[in-house]
């Protein structure tokens, strides 16, 4: 059946967008800029750790908690530099600074193989888009340095939303946002629950970029899955 689409929603991290290297790796070497020796692998463990800690203790980067993202975020470099034994919390200030910067920066980010050509044939094919991202108020910035921005109407962040992915609250304001009903739009990320299942269960369409090798994780019906973001255009075309 002839999908009557309108709208494109898109995900960013690991979709559009992804970290030139594994966070350990970056945070390490601004460490030795800052003349700390900091292994990357413990850096690295410790960043999901508290990631994770800050993330249940404070959902949505403390939205409604009284913290703003950059606060959160600030609290998070430091912590996993702690606990990989940094003690000097004046280093521990600039190097938070610094990083919460630089990850607003394409010196951080890429873009996906065949991101921008699909979003730039989208728009040709006439679909109004938006994105729906898990991500704090930055997204505008590093969208744009990455020369993606203009193919969006709206950029829809759940820290500006007040919900996160799976929430449907998100995706309705989306649609809102967009000016569709949710059968005439589709999502398109690489994560099932928040992405592939949270648009559906809203009522829209939804795709799940999945790279070959990935194949663990629930099933999905094969026209749904993206093996490569080029894979959509087959999909969609009007």
């Amino acid at each position: 059946a002839m999908l009557r689409l309108r709208l494109l929603t898109w995900d960013v991290k690991d979709t559009l967008l992804r970290l030139r290297q594994p966070v350990g790796q970056s945070y390490a070497a601004e460490a030795r800029a800052h003349g700390l020796q900091v292994q990357p692998e413990a850096l690295g463990r410790s960043f999901r750790e508290v990631y994770g800690a800050q993330s249940r203790r404070f959902p949505n980067y403390g939205h409604g908690q009284g913290l703003s993202s950059r606060q959160w975020w600030l609290d998070v470099v430091k912590q996993s530099f702690r606990l990989s034994g940094v003690q000097d919390e004046a280093a521990l200030t600039k190097l938070a600074e610094k990083l919460y910067r630089d990850y607003c920066s394409p010196h951080n980010w890429e873009v996906l193989p065949g991101a921008a050509e699909t979003l730039s044939r989208c728009r040709q094919l006439g679909f109004r888009m938006g994105v729906v991202s898990n991500f704090d108020s930055r997204l505008e910035a590093i969208l744009s340095q990455c020369d993606l921005r203009q193919h969006f109407e709206f950029v829809l962040t759940s820290e500006a939303a007040g919900f996160a992915k799976p929430d449907g609250r998100i995706f309705e304001q989306a649609l809102r946002l967009g000016g569709a009903r949710p059968e005439q739009a589709a999502h398109i990320g690489d994560d099932y629950s928040r992405d592939y299942r949270a648009a559906r269960a809203a009522g829209m369409h939804s795709f799940l970029l999945r790279a070959a090798g990935r194949g663990e994780g629930p099933q999905v019906p094969p026209e749904h899955v993206l093996p490569t973001l080029s894979h959509l255009l087959a999909r969609i075309e009007k």
